[in-house]
């Protein structure tokens, strides 16, 4: 949220209750809101993440899973390390380190992501995004960003 100069700091308040009421809800310089609608305010933001849980699940499938196993597996993953990034504090970098044993599977699948370009892809993908943003009408930005909102996780 970006509270406007025609806007009294007392309904900027009574906005971030209500939103807040829903959701989280962040307070960001106007200057931010390209980099902030590349990263998460637009669906697709949604749809990388979704294009991340269709091939996770379907490795599950290529090892021997059950199809359903396999993506609600997958599903679960993504939502219990969304949930892990958010509530425990530590950079991801930190979590990652965490999990990652010497040697083990966790860092085999990392080192097979890296090759890939897999962090590259994703920085790539909102910056192209953000830079959309500012090519695009205001209106346009915002009329996504109300239609993103029923995708999100409250």
């Amino acid at each position: 949220m970006s509270r406007g100069g025609a806007v009294k700091e007392e309904d900027a308040e009574l906005i971030a209750i209500l939103i807040g009421s829903i959701g989280k809800m962040w307070k960001a310089d106007e200057k931010y809101f390209n980099a902030i609608t590349g990263l998460s305010l637009a669906v697709a933001q949604h749809v990388y993440i979704f294009l991340a849980i269709e091939p996770l699940a379907d490795g599950g499938v290529a090892a021997g899973l059950p199809r359903d196993l396999a993506l609600g597996l997958a599903s679960q993953t993504v939502s219990g390390a969304a949930s892990m990034a958010s509530k425990m504090g530590k950079h991801p970098g930190q979590l990652k380190e965490d999990v990652a044993s010497p040697g083990g599977t966790t860092i085999a699948g990392i080192h097979e992501l890296e090759k890939g370009g897999f962090r590259g892809i994703l920085m790539n993908a909102v910056i192209v995004a953000a830079k959309r943003g500012s090519e695009l009408p205001p209106f346009l930005i915002l009329t996504s960003t109300f239609q993103s909102t029923s995708y999100s996780s409250f």
